[in-house]
């Protein structure tokens, strides 16, 4: 099982996690060479993004690489959390129950609407006058 990897994507807006899951000590590298700390700088909570793992009780069993493109950095970390879920459950479909409670295997569909032609944004219009 040392070799073995277990690969799942994750999603969020337009922002795409590819995440590999391998038995490890609980490392994480995003984009070949950064640490989830130097990538996501102090914004982002890790205990939020890691929580799939606290929930299954798999807290430093597997080391985490992923790739991420697109979105912003709230939108990647929710898809790399999303991405850890789905391995999870590759690689025990017992942590679905609880992962799917928790809301992590749901593909949050929440995406910004497109602007229509002759308004200003997506629902607001060009001020209208009277006179």
């Amino acid at each position: 099982m040392s070799a073995q990897k277990f690969y799942a994507t994750g999603k969020r807006k337009n922002a795409i996690a590819r995440v590999w899951l391998s038995a490890g000590n609980g490392d994480v590298v995003v984009n070949k060479k950064l640490s989830m700390a130097d990538y996501f700088g102090g914004a982002m909570d890790e205990r939020l993004i890691l929580k799939p793992f606290s929930l299954t009780e798999t807290d430093g069993k597997y080391n985490v690489m992923v790739t991420l493109k697109g979105g912003g950095k709230s939108a990647q970390s929710e898809a790399l959390r999303h991405g850890i879920a789905k391995a999870l459950t590759e690689i025990d479909p017992e942590y679905r129950g609880v992962l799917k409670k928790a809301g992590f295997l749901t593909r949050d569909s929440r995406v910004k609407e497109r602007k229509k032609y002759g308004q200003k944004g997506a629902r607001a219009r060009f001020q209208f006058s009277k006179r």
